[in-house]
C-alpha cells in the first residue's frame, strides 16, 4: 500500500550477522539483568559491539516491565555499571530463534526453558556458568531473599562467566560462524 510504512519482518538469527546473547533467570530483575549489564560493559570494551546483541528475560511474569531489584542496581552502580535501562520481560519461545546463545541462571531454568524450546534450537540452551568453569559452580544463586552480599557473589560469578562467553563469542566470529 502506497504511503503507508509496512511492519518490519521479525528479525531471526538467519537474518542477521549479529550473534545474540539472552540472559535467563526467573523473573528478571537480580541475576538475568546482572548478567546482561556486565556483559554489555565488557562488549562496549571490545571490538564485538556491533557484531552482538543482548537482551534478558525471565521464565515467570512476576515483574514484567519492572527496572531490576534497587540491589542489583546497587551492587552494579558500585562496579561502574548502569542497568537502570532494562526493564523485565517474559521469554518467549520465539527467542530461540532470535538468540544463538539462551543462557540459563540455573537448573530450575533451564528445565522450563528446555520445555519451552522450539526442536531443532536444543543446542543454543546452556548453562550460563559453563563459560566460567573456575568458578566451581554450575548455578549462579539467586540473591533475592538474602543481603547485599548475595548480590556481590552474583556479580563476580556472572563477570567471570560474561568474560568467558566474550572469548566465546570471539572464537565464533573468528571461525565465521554467526548461524
Amino acid at each position: 500500500m502506497r504511503g503507508r510504512l509496512q511492519p518490519e519482518a521479525p528479525t531471526t538469527v538467519s537474518d542477521s550477522p549479529r550473534i545474540g546473547v539472552l540472559f535467563v533467570c526467573m523473573g528478571n530483575i537480580c541475576r538475568s539483568p546482572t548478567a546482561e549489564g556486565v556483559f554489555r560493559h565488557l562488549l562496549r570494551q571490545s571490538e564485538l559491539a556491533p557484531h552482538v546483541h543482548t537482551d534478558s528475560a525471565g521464565t515467570h511474569a512476576y515483574h514484567v516491565g519492572e527496572p531490576p531489584d534497587p540491589r542489583a542496581q546497587a551492587t552494579a552502580r558500585r562496579r561502574g555499571i548502569d542497568i537502570g535501562d532494562l526493564r523485565a520481560r517474559r521469554v518467549r519461545p520465539e527467542d530461540f530463534r532470535r538468540f544463538h546463545y539462551v543462557l540459563a541462571m540455573d537448573e530450575d531454568n533451564y528445565g522450563m526453558l528446555a520445555r519451552l524450546c522450539p526442536p531443532g534450537y536444543e543446542d543454543r540452551l546452556r548453562l550460563f556458568l559453563e563459560f566460567a568453569p573456575g568458578a566451581g559452580l554450575r548455578e549462579v544463586p539467586d540473591p533475592y531473599y538474602g543481603g547485599a552480599d548475595g548480590f556481590e557473589r552474583v556479580f563476580d560469578l556472572v563477570e567471570a562467566a560474561a568474560r568467558g562467553l566474550l572469548e566465546d563469542i570471539r572464537g565464533r566470529l573468528a571461525a565465521g560462524v554467526t548461524g
